[in-house]
């Protein structure tokens, strides 16, 4: 989210066979259905904070892409954040260590016998480091240091260079005893994380809760306190330059918002303070939209200034995200 990083999965005994790569889990997010070319969304992003829950927060410092729907005949609609997979051709988006230990703790391993327990992550230079508890006997405290880069197929390895368990060095047993981290780490209980070696190889796309952004991934940095992943090409949308300011603009296909469905589609959501990013949460978009209000372009497309999310007065009773159109322009 699509997404992300993550690690590690939990000691086991080194007479164990190593843990094989998991399989993709198909209970994340539906697989986006086949759409004709002239029939899809294509969606601009730019500097947007995405909320995937209150709690974890997805820095799109932009992205260029296609809103895909995942059920045959019914367009993507921004009520259900199953309905469409963000198929990204080319962004960067970030995450800080915070969001990403939310996203440990409520979804890689939240299930009671899960191997990993109280995760923490913390960002130290150009690496990231990780402590938590491994979920055996009483609990054996741990933590570990590595760097992290793009595997040759898109997704995210960490390789560890400092593990440390009931606060005593690991690498050093484990090259004595000519084990690797495939040998020490089980991941059979985690969704999206495998082990090469002495690697760990991380699927954001089924590690982060929907709404679900799917790419090839094509380098991972740590810039600004936050783990930065670039897919493809890392060019900012062409049309960015032209737009301005934080947006995310939606054109092409049938898209669905509350009641209304837009044919041709031609909307784009502006950050009414371009100051800071663009605080968006879909769980949340039409209040968003009541808050805010919108023009109609002179080819019928439409421009919704939004407030940030985090800067609404929360309201004491539900709204209509139509009245937003009603609202007079500014």
């Amino acid at each position: 989210m699509p997404g992300t990083a993550l690690f590690l999965g939990g000691c086991r005994a080194a007479k164990d066979k190593p843990s094989a790569p998991i399989a993709q889990s198909k209970d994340v997010a539906p697989e986006p259905v086949a759409v004709p070319g002239n029939n899809q969304i294509h969606v601009e992003m730019v500097n947007v904070n995405v909320h995937l829950d209150p709690a974890l927060i997805m820095h799109i410092h932009y992205l260029s892409g296609r809103f895909l729907p995942t059920r045959k005949g019914q367009p993507p609609a921004f009520d259900d954040k199953l309905s469409y997979v963000v198929a990204i051709d080319s962004a960067e988006v970030g995450l800080t260590a915070a969001s990403l230990t939310h996203a440990l703790n409520t979804y890689t391993f939240s299930a009671p016998d899960a191997p990993l327990k109280n995760v923490a992550l913390s960002i130290q230079g150009n690496r990231i480091k990780q402590v938590g508890t491994l979920n055996k006997g009483i609990g054996i405290p741990f933590e570990m240091t590595g760097a992290v880069s793009a595997t040759s197929d898109g997704k995210i390895r960490i390789r560890p260079d400092q593990v440390k368990a009931a606060h005593l060095p690991v690498k050093g047993v484990m090259k004595l005893f000519g084990l690797n981290m495939a040998e020490l780490i089980n991941t059979r209980k985690t969704k999206g994380v495998s082990v090469e070696g002495n690697d760990i190889i991380l699927d954001p796309a089924l590690i982060l809760p929907p709404p679900i952004m799917r790419g090839r991934i094509t380098a991972v940095s740590i810039q600004g306190g936050e783990i930065v992943q670039t897919f493809g090409t890392a060019r900012q949308p062409q049309a960015a330059a032209l737009a301005g300011g934080n947006y995310m603009w939606y054109r092409g296909g049938v898209l669905r918002f509350g009641k209304l469905t837009m044919n041709d589609t031609d909307m784009r959501l502006i950050d009414a303070d371009p100051s800071d990013p663009f605080d968006f949460f879909p769980d949340h978009y039409k209040d968003q939209l009541v808050a805010g209000y919108s023009k109609t372009t002179a080819t019928g497309g439409l421009l919704v200034y939004m407030p940030d999310y985090a800067k609404l007065a929360k309201p004491d009773s539900p709204h209509l995200a139509e009245a937003a159109f009603a609202r007079p322009a500014r």
